[in-house]
């Protein structure tokens, strides 16, 4: 049985792995000319298996006066048609008790996907410069401190590893922080978090995958639209002409709702555009991840490099290279953290990408209204963190379908 998988980054080529390891032969389809050249090119790189917080919560909906006058410089919105519906969506998933319903659903995916990858590392024959770093999450006001201690117990109940430290105590786990002028009040620590680079895991999947015979990428290549008959879908339509499969799974990202019109299904995913600078390690760069929360600014050490990432843009599909918001984005991590990164360095390399965000925060998980459709997509800023889980469950819904 042949199975198409529309999108090459970390989740399509994740769900192409599975679907290999149940005995189907898969098609990768992707409009770039390699692997994991969208969201998965330079994400945070963290591994956040206990930062699964909904970003639609009541703190978030009391911030959102001042994100439109533009007092927030972590986040832009300019009002435009595709934001008005999914925002209203958003809107309704921001009280206290679907907050907690959404942030545990994703910490469930979350907390199996780290196992996922556990038994996967034993096998794969390449490093993605994995590292078990632990993570911190800054906190400088009282309410963010209550949110979070809410928050740890909620996850604790549900075998997450979390717990709310004293500055002095965050100082201790991570010593680079008595260089960082940030005066906070607390911290949520986990230790089970993890880096990794998503990019180097997803093309060494992609050798491995071409190796096994069973996987084949066409890259470069556009899907036009999907093609449904009496409910049923019968083929991806590429530029080249007819892609047959016994089944498709739509990994996409922000781009699946635009194919997804093609078989009259909205599947209420925004693009929230995100950015990143990786830059040589300074003298006082911290060891494990840390998030300074009320800046949206994250810190990750990879490859020996310090990757910032940070911001939410709710801009609509505007692709273009904005270095007024890279340079918003050093200046914000300089302040936070001035020793931790060369910041003058020649060598930066600078990006920006969609986050696909559905408005509970949950990714799209399994079969569609269309017989042999399947998504994986929507996945927010935890892409990386949550593919292993997502990517196999949706494997195996294909291969029971198929049966």
């Amino acid at each position: 049985m042949h199975v198409v998988v529309i999108g090459a980054g970390v989740i399509g080529v994740t769900t192409a792995y599975y679907l290999s390891q149940l005995g189907l032969q898969v098609t990768v389809v992707d409009r770039e000319a390699d692997v994991a050249d969208g969201a998965s090119f330079g994400n945070a790189g963290q591994l956040a298996y206990s930062y699964t917080d909904a970003l639609a919560n009541p703190a978030f909906l009391a911030k959102i006066p001042g994100i439109i006058a533009g007092r927030d410089l972590g986040c832009r919105v300019k009002a435009h048609a595709g934001l008005l519906p999914w925002g209203l969506r958003f809107l309704s998933e921001c009280r206290p008790g679907k907050a907690g319903e959404n942030t545990i659903a994703v910490l469930k995916m979350a907390l199996r996907s780290e196992q996922l990858l556990k038994e996967l590392r034993r096998r794969l024959p390449f490093d993605f410069a994995h590292r078990p770093a632990g993570k911190l999450v800054l906190l400088t006001s009282e309410e963010a401190v209550q949110q979070a201690r809410t928050g740890a117990a909620l996850k604790q109940s549900h075998g997450c590893e979390t717990e709310i430290l004293t500055p002095q105590e965050a100082i201790e786990k991570e010593p680079a922080l008595a260089d960082m002028p940030v005066n906070f009040l607390a911290a949520a620590y986990s230790r089970q978090d993890s880096v990794g680079d998503s990019r180097k895991f997803t093309i060494g999947m992609r050798r491995m995958l071409e190796k096994s015979g069973n996987v084949r990428f066409r890259l470069g290549t556009n899907v036009k639209r999907l093609v449904e008959k009496k409910g049923r879908m019968q083929y991806a339509e590429l530029d080249e002409g007819e892609l047959a499969a016994d089944a498709v799974v739509v990994c996409s990202g922000a781009w699946s709702g635009q194919l997804l019109k093609s078989v009259n299904i909205n599947p209420h995913i925004y693009p929230v555009r995100g950015y990143s600078v990786t830059l040589p390690a300074g003298s006082a760069a911290p060891a494990m991840s840390i998030t300074v929360l009320h800046k949206k600014t994250v810190f990750s050490r990879i490859n020996g490099k310090l990757r910032i990432a940070g911001f939410a843009d709710f801009l609509g599909f505007n692709d273009s290279t904005d270095p007024r918001r890279t340079a918003e984005l050093l200046d914000v991590a300089h302040d936070i953290a001035p020793l931790a990164a060369d910041y003058g360095a020649d060598q930066q390399q600078h990006w920006g990408g969609f986050r696909p965000m559905t408005p509970n925060g949950r990714p799209l998980v399994g079969p569609s209204k269309i017989d042999r459709l399947f998504l994986n997509t929507g996945h927010g800023m935890l892409g990386w963190t949550l593919a292993c889980a997502s990517s196999h469950d949706v494997a195996h819904a294909v291969a029971w379908s198929l049966r």
